[in-house]
């Protein structure tokens, strides 16, 4: 049984949803011992608690055998593809809080990899009050920070991680995430791991490489084993 675990991002569109299919195939093909793509796994869990517009839940539906609902993975869905407090508002429609509590709740019970896919970063808002890093507080989540691997990835680290200290939020670690193929010289002046970890004082657990398929459950598991993983799934 693994702690639940929030994944986040220093930004919109920098590679959350890749990390997390990344580590719900590494648990799928090296953890749980009844894995069959033909077979519902009962022992993982993949939970976005809110999305706007179409992908991810989709994504995660099509590509993992999971028993789990489009609802179950994701409670509250809103048409428009913006910040769901601002679908929320524009199509008229609450963001319950509770509803999303207790979906988690329920999941936590039930499974025993839990990967929580927060939307976009630490200081995404859900509602005009409430922000990601607030959820990871209050649900006592540690967190992975996914950081993309380009200019500005430095300072967005020290920005996210200076966030998580001010709103007590336990990261477990950092990720850097590879939207196209990197050599690693290219990594040292886009992201370098060493001063991005010095600066933040969060260990860098690895680079996730850019997969060019991401239906691949192998190739994505592949990627997950080179990365820290046992400082991630703990």
């Amino acid at each position: 049984m693994t702690k639940p675990l929030l994944i986040v991002g220093s930004d919109t569109g920098v590679g959350k949803t890749v990390l997390t299919a990344a580590l719900a195939a590494y648990w799928l093909t090296y953890r749980d011992r009844n894995f069959s793509q033909n077979t519902p796994s009962t022992s993982l869990g993949i939970y976005k608690p809110l999305q706007s517009g179409e992908g991810d839940r989709e994504f995660y539906n099509q590509t993992f055998s999971l028993s789990q609902t489009l609802a179950e993975i994701t409670p509250l869905y809103f048409e428009t593809p913006i910040a769901p407090a601002i679908a929320a508002y524009k199509e008229g429609k609450a963001i319950d809080l509770g509803l999303i509590w207790q979906q988690f709740q329920k999941l936590q019970q039930q499974k025993e990899c839990l990967l929580v896919e927060a939307m976009g970063g630490l200081g995404s808002p859900i509602t005009d009050e409430y922000i990601v890093a607030d959820l990871a507080r209050d649900w006592h989540l540690d967190a992975i920070l996914v950081v993309p691997v380009r200019l500005g990835a430095i300072s967005q680290a020290i920005a996210n991680v200076a966030l998580a200290t001010l709103q007590k939020v336990k990261l477990r670690g950092i990720v850097l995430s590879c939207s196209q193929t990197y050599t690693e010289e290219e990594i040292e002046q886009l992201a370098p791991p060493q001063m991005i970890s010095r600066l933040t004082s969060v260990p860098v657990l690895g680079i996730l490489p850019y997969i060019e398929n991401l239906s691949d459950i192998s190739q994505l598991a592949h990627a997950a084993s080179d990365l820290d993983i046992e400082r991630i799934l703990i």
